[in-house]
């Protein structure tokens, strides 16, 4: 298992982040397409991407691609993968997936397919006729676009994105990956000092601490292949030593947020706290009228959206106050196409990005 080939998905427009991080943590031979990157590594490097990696949605092992237009192609394909090099006699072995724009339309049917074709397969490597599935699960998954198919293995369990600090958050939570892309695109460093006047339930604040201080974002959680007996446990122990000793305990970072709402002022307070960042982080119930960027500082906010026209045109109304309140450095994700006429400025770049299924632009203020 020195030579694994993995699957990172991510959100579409974070590609180019996610390869820098996955070219830090060691992964090599990296393949970039639309919303994925595949690279290859070792058991370590399964480790340290699943603690390490702040903006792939999940990690997972990817055990072949074949193309199949027919159910016996699948069923073919799927029994020639080795899956009992992780999935024991005892695991639970579920199969979930999709199918686009291919032959093998129904979902249902091909994830019967692919359960059969695994169980045949481990019934002739256990010489058993019965599993009774009682141990830790093995997740497979299946994607079928435009009759190729590929098998995975999911690693990571619960997503990447669920880093262990927010168990409540306020009604429009940015996304902690999606957070954690934006932070790097706006260079944050050691020694910077991140604002947010729209901080919620602190995501970004806390994403940002965890970045300028090299700290893990998986750190203080687990994932599903710690359960596995095909992975020593020394791997994952020793990951995480790794981990522990990058912190940066002597960065300068500082992050300044604030909310119209006393509610979310304290919710980011917990959730710093649930982080170990609370040190790092100040923040006070604010109206953005009263908002004025600290020197040498980047502001890096969520504003509200707005769904309903009246919420929209409060949005707009905020857009506007944005505009005289906030300097430059910014970095402001939006889906409003007519965010930079309310803000009274044309951004100096702008970068297509999905929040959930919201289509936003990033619009970035530097020069």
């Amino acid at each position: 298992m020195n030579n694994l080939k993995f699957c990172c998905p991510c959100h579409f427009g974070l590609e180019s982040v996610l390869k820098y991080e996955i070219n830090k943590i060691g992964g090599t031979n990296l393949s970039v397409s639309d919303g994925k990157i595949s690279f290859y590594g070792d058991l370590n490097i399964l480790a340290r991407a699943n603690l390490c990696l702040s903006t792939a949605e999940r990690v997972l092992i990817e055990l072949a691609e074949f193309n199949a237009f027919s159910f016996e192609e699948l069923y073919q394909g799927v029994k020639n993968i080795p899956f009992e090099d992780f999935i024991g006699e005892k695991n639970a072995f579920p199969v979930k997936g999709y199918s686009l724009n291919s032959t093998l339309h129904s979902v249902p049917d091909c994830q019967s397919i692919v359960k059969k074709a695994c169980v045949d397969r481990l019934k002739s490597k256990y010489n058993t006729s019965w599993f009774d599935e009682s141990e830790p699960p093995v997740q497979i998954q299946f994607s079928i676009l435009k009759d190729k198919v590929n098998i995975y293995l999911d690693t990571s369990g619960v997503g990447l994105h669920k880093r262990g600090y927010r168990k409540n958050s306020n009604l429009a939570p940015i996304k902690e990956t999606l957070a954690a892309g934006i932070i790097d695109l706006a260079r944050v460093r050691p020694d910077t000092v991140v604002c947010d006047p729209f901080c919620g339930s602190g995501t970004i604040l806390i994403e940002s601490a965890l970045k300028a201080m090299n700290i893990a974002p998986g750190i203080n959680r687990r994932f599903a292949a710690e359960k596995w007996a095909s992975i020593p446990q020394n791997i994952w122990s020793e990951e995480r030593r790794r981990a522990i000793a990058n912190v940066n305990k002597d960065a300068e970072f500082h992050a300044i947020g604030s909310d119209i709402d006393d509610s979310a002022v304290a919710l980011t307070i917990d959730n710093a706290k649930k982080a170990g960042v609370k040190s790092r982080i100040s923040v006070e119930q604010a109206d953005i009228r009263n908002f004025r960027q600290p020197e040498n500082s980047v502001v890096i906010c969520n504003p509200p959206y707005g769904e309903r026209m009246l919420e929209i045109r409060q949005a707009e109304e905020i857009y506007k106050l944005m505009g005289k309140t906030i300097g430059k450095p910014a970095f402001i994700i939006s889906p409003s196409e007519e965010f930079e006429k309310f803000f009274a400025r044309k951004a100096d770049k702008r970068r297509k990005l999905y929040n959930g299924m919201i289509k936003c632009q990033l619009f970035m203020y530097f020069k």
